[in-house]
């Protein structure tokens, strides 16, 4: 007790003058501690998805709403467009039918507003004590927000038949498959096609799965970094998207050393400077990133998949008719270099297992080049990581895994079959760029051009996902930039552009050898995010449910979300509990960290016969151009 005269002794503040000074993750720790007196009024949609406060019981709460939401509108949808008979129920699969959409959305307005008056009268709203009244409605209700679900959902279009297109485009990397066979052999080669793409399929349904557990319209989940941000932290998203955009930036120096390498071979007759090569390259990279938006390349995308049909029946008729042209897959090896010389090649030549050093295209030691093999076939099946870009598009999420079975199967079979057959004819020479080793020089040209365009819709595409990761996840969050819609933004991405290109320039350059630096890129990124870290969100996920106990979750009339304990005894006591598929899961992801560990490791060591003493290697900084034919 004071002994001083005036005011008497100060109180301790109460919780709701402790809530009112606290920030968004200390909201989140009285929550889960169960001294959360009231709920804040919160934001919904777009930037409630990083809410700091909102905790995982809370997102897998409003989940499983949407799921039973999806799954009335869905049978609703199909109410309305059955009676087709086979062709039409195949064919409603595969569009987007607007006026059907239309009418169950108009069927569900008046559900809402039936359900909205059969409430009125009884329930009552949740007051906090600053007098706002709070946006979340009693229990046993779903239309707790319904004019902004239907704002989401309007945006969520995209049938399975869409999505199986989109996974196809994006993750068929057909070009680079019988170098993968050059590496590997016949049977070594086909089974780890096999074997990729079953793992392949595993991570899409693990993403899948979290996914379906976390998303909402209140809290949608629209990219690859939004599940470790519930799992995890805000901390670890950061990580997820730095090593996303470190990827992509790499990425981007990969294919413009391929495009440089296509414009000194299609140059060569002139002897033109591979330097100079590499700076024609850069420059119309860089002219194709001051475009902010994809829409401008959209009906561009459509097109490359025709241009890569073509490319396909190319090199399979140049390849069975003509055999290959070793210059590109001799000069920028490991192999003898008089078989690029005219009237010295060796004829090419196939193995059932692992070729023997002499014929190996980028490492002579056998172990690592298997590992070469495996990080190009993983850099082809790479494109998972757009897997929650696709999920976030989907009328009805459920179904996606009728589009990844299909992707997986059908980009399975031809690339067994396109990498099988052009390595029957092409041997040891199956370059990583297949087009190089195309014969004549006419179906070459055409082969070359065909991929500049295709390399450089990709090199853009990259670019903009990359640079906009960086620029949203570090310059507008961390450092304060404008948004990047302003005008001020928009001149800030023409600025910086450039000196991403400059940067992913100077790195291309500086790699002696193109196939092993697209296997490094290949192992220490594309297999993780591919393989280990779908692996890691689905081990949280499961562990995270499994943890909980009698009593615990998120009550929606007052916002708080009970928990009995926290820690390492939650995490140990959830993987007890959900042992049967925490345990394969945990296997898989350390396979998928072992073999990241070994293809990285390989990768190095092919770059190092390249750098070191007795190098047949120079790097991309010189004037010479190897396809020189005078």
């Amino acid at each position: 007790m004071s002994v001083l005269p005036g005011l008497a002794a100060a109180t301790a503040p109460t919780e709701q003058m402790r809530e009112l000074g606290a920030d968004g993750e200390d909201i989140r720790k009285m929550s889960v501690t169960g001294i959360h007196p009231g709920v804040r009024q919160r934001l919904w949609g777009l930037d409630a998805r990083l809410d700091p406060s909102v905790t995982f019981e809370e997102f897998t709460y409003w989940a499983k709403i949407e799921r039973e939401m999806e799954r009335e509108e869905y049978n609703r949808y199909r109410a309305i467009t059955s009676g087709g008979g086979i062709m039409g129920t195949i064919k409603n699969y595969y569009t987007s039918h607007a006026y059907e959409d239309a009418k169950v959305r108009e069927d569900h307005s008046r559900a809402v507003q039936a359900h909205e008056e059969k409430w009125s009268e009884k329930k009552t709203p949740a007051v906090t004590d600053d007098g706002t009244v709070s946006p979340i409605a009693p229990a046993g209700t779903h239309d707790f927000d319904a004019d902004w679900r239907q704002a989401a959902r309007a945006l969520r279009t995209a049938g399975w038949g869409t999505i199986f297109y989109l996974i196809t485009t994006d993750i068929l990397g057909w070009g680079q498959t019988p170098y993968v066979f050059s590496n590997t052999g016949y049977g070594l080669g086909v089974g780890i096609f096999v074997l990729m793409g079953l793992a392949a399929g595993a991570s899409g349904w693990m993403i899948w799965h979290v996914f379906l557990g976390l998303d909402s319209s209140r809290f949608p989940v629209l990219s690859f970094g939004d599940p470790f941000f519930r799992l995890f932290g805000p901390r670890t998203r950061h990580f997820i998207n730095f090593a996303q955009a470190l990827q992509m930036f790499l990425t981007v120096a990969v294919v413009l050393l391929g495009q440089t390498g296509i414009i000194a071979q299609l140059a060569g007759s002139v002897n033109l400077c591979f330097i100079v090569c590499g700076i024609i390259s850069l420059v119309v990279s860089v002219a194709s990133g001051y475009m902010r938006s994809l829409k401008h390349l959209g009906w561009f995308c459509n097109s490359a998949v025709w241009i890569n049909i073509v490319s396909f029946i190319i090199v399979c008729v140049a390849a069975a008719k003509y055999g290959p042209d070793p210059t590109a897959a001799v000069t920028t090896g490991v192999m003898n270099k008089e078989w690029a010389v005219a009237g010295h090649m060796a004829p090419p030549k196939t193995f059932a297992n692992a070729p023997p050093p002499e014929y190996q295209p980028t490492d002579r030691n056998l172990f690592a080049a298997k590992f070469n093999g495996i990080n190009s076939m993983v850099y082809a099946y790479s494109g998972a990581i757009m897997f929650i870009a696709f999920l976030s598009e989907m009328r009805h999420p459920m179904d996606f895994w009728k589009a990844m079975l299909l992707a997986q199967s059908f980009i399975t079979c031809v690339y067994i079959f396109f990498g099988a057959f052009v390595y029957a004819f092409y041997g040891q020479y199956a370059y990583v760029s297949i087009t190089q080793s195309v014969k004549p020089i006419g179906l070459q040209i055409v082969s070359n051009v065909l991929a500049l365009i295709t390399g450089w819709l990709a090199v853009f595409l990259y670019f903009n996902v990359g640079m906009k990761t960086v620029y949203l996840e570090v310059g507008h969050e961390i450092f304060g930039l404008p948004p990047i819609s302003t005008k001020k933004g928009k001149y800030l991405w023409w600025g910086l552009g450039p000196l991403y290109w400059i940067l992913a320039f100077v790195i291309s350059m500086s790699v002696p050898q193109f196939g092993a630096f697209t296997n490094f890129v290949g192992g220490l990124f594309s297999l993780n995010f591919t393989y280990s870290l779908s692996g890691v969100m689905c081990l949280a996920y499961k562990i995270q449910q499994g943890a909980k106990l009698p009593g615990e979750g998120f009550d929606p009339e007052t916002g708080v979300t009970t928990r009995h304990d926290n820690g390492y005894k939650r995490w140990i006591r959830g993987f007890k509990k959900s042992w049967k598929v925490s345990i394969p899961v945990l296997i898989f992801t350390c396979c998928g960290f072992a073999s990241s560990g070994m293809g990285t490791w390989a990768a190095i060591l092919a770059l190092e016969s390249a750098y070191g003493p007795g190098g047949s290697v120079l790097t991309s900084w010189t004037c010479v151009n190897p396809y020189y034919t005078g």
